[in-house]
């Protein structure tokens, strides 16, 4: 019988943490948009759209939407003809920085050590 492993608060805590940043991210392309945004600041529906290939824009539309109810995106509509709509970072979104970038730093190595194999 295996002896249970009693945890910590810290690392009741921390569990927790990942948990909460999976639920906000979750999904197939949620991180793929923040990451799109955080390396091009604004970006226009269709522009996002063209950027990340395989995203349908009924699924972009709904993502933006859960990413904005989440305070992750700011969506601005300006006053032009036709309407634009530009998408961006809100603070709390651009805190993901780190995230992103160990993901991006990650998925660069793992993909060069398949290659190199």
């Amino acid at each position: 019988m295996k002896e249970k492993i009693s945890l910590t608060d810290t690392c009741r805590q921390n569990i927790q943490g990942v948990k909460d940043t999976q639920d906000l991210l979750s999904g197939k392309w949620k991180t793929s948009i923040i990451g799109m945004l955080y390396y091009n600041d604004k970006s226009r529906f269709m522009e996002i759209h063209r950027h990340i290939a395989g995203l349908a824009p009924k699924v972009l539309s709904k993502e933006l939407k859960d990413l904005e109810m989440n305070h992750l995106v700011k969506r601005t509509v300006q006053d032009t003809m036709p309407v634009t709509v530009e998408y961006e970072l809100t603070d709390e979104g651009k805190s993901l920085k780190p995230v992103i970038e160990a993901m991006g730093n990650w998925g660069k190595t793992y993909r060069q050590k398949l290659v190199d194999k």
